[in-house]
């Protein structure tokens, strides 16, 4: 973990506890990503997304919250509307674990239970970081880890971590009483291109493995005519993937009468 990641969430821990001021609250909803394998579609879900939190509300505007979640994502070539993309034939699943702290702000002055407005608008960017693993599933439906298969030829594998930036928006609404129910959709701006195993080029099949030449190049499995040669573009050339939550929370506030007076 980055040391000035770690820094902040000691920070965050260890700043003046009130227990007026806290909120901790869950999370379920779905989770997509934008890259190689769907790099036009923005808002495609690909598998389900959960998480836990824990809130300091510094006042009716500004938060920091801590964040742990997880979410699987997925994409497939041969169930593509693109015909290169079916061509190309290669596929992915990836759970991604994130830690992430981030500063949230509303756009109108929101106490639960004790302030007039009962819903907002809001919006939040950080700092976070995410496991991904790669894995795809080979000719009999198994699933093979990708990671150190090397499949464009790496010196040595992608790392299992990635940094990202979190941002997003959402609305909430003072449900009943100290609860609170929220919607929000949050990207993740990832430091890696590496979350679906796919980044630039196809590489040289005879300095692989036989399980790794398989599945770096799977455009021939159903025609034998294999149309990865060396050099040729197997990713979009893009530096990064990008993921998404779209979450569904509920939230409880420890909110008395003279909190943020």
């Amino acid at each position: 973990m980055p040391k000035y990641l770690l820094l902040t969430i000691l920070l965050f821990f260890t700043y003046q506890l009130n227990a007026q001021t806290w909120e901790i609250g869950g999370s379920i909803g779905g989770a997509g990503y934008i890259g190689d394998l769907n790099p036009n579609n923005p808002v495609k879900i690909s598998g389900v997304s959960a998480g836990v939190f824990g809130k300091r509300n510094f006042d009716g505007y500004f938060s920091a919250k801590l964040n742990v979640g997880i979410g699987n994502i997925a994409a497939y070539d041969n169930r593509s509307g693109y015909p290169q993309f079916r061509d190309r034939n290669l596929n992915f699943k990836d759970q991604l674990r994130e830690v992430s702290l981030t500063g949230e702000f509303n756009f109108m002055n929101y106490i639960p239970d004790a302030g007039r407005n009962k819903y907002t608008p809001y919006i939040f960017t950080g700092i976070g970081i995410t496991s991904y693993a790669p894995r795809a599933q080979d000719f009999e439906g198994k699933e093979v880890g990708l990671r150190q298969l090397k499949t464009e030829g790496q010196v040595k594998p992608y790392g299992n971590n990635t940094v990202v930036i979190p941002y997003g928006l959402g609305i909430k609404y003072n449900l009943s009483g100290k609860f609170t129910i929220m919607a929000d959709m949050g990207y993740r701006y990832a430091f890696t291109d590496y979350l679906d195993d796919v980044s630039g080029v196809y590489a040289d099949k005879s300095k692989m493995t036989a399980i790794a030449a398989a599945l770096s190049d799977r455009s021939g499995e159903k025609t034998g005519v294999y149309t990865g040669t060396v050099g040729s573009q197997r990713g979009d050339f893009k530096s990064h993937d990008t993921y998404f939550f779209l979450n569904f929370t509920i939230s409880f506030t420890f909110v008395t009468s003279n909190c943020y007076f």
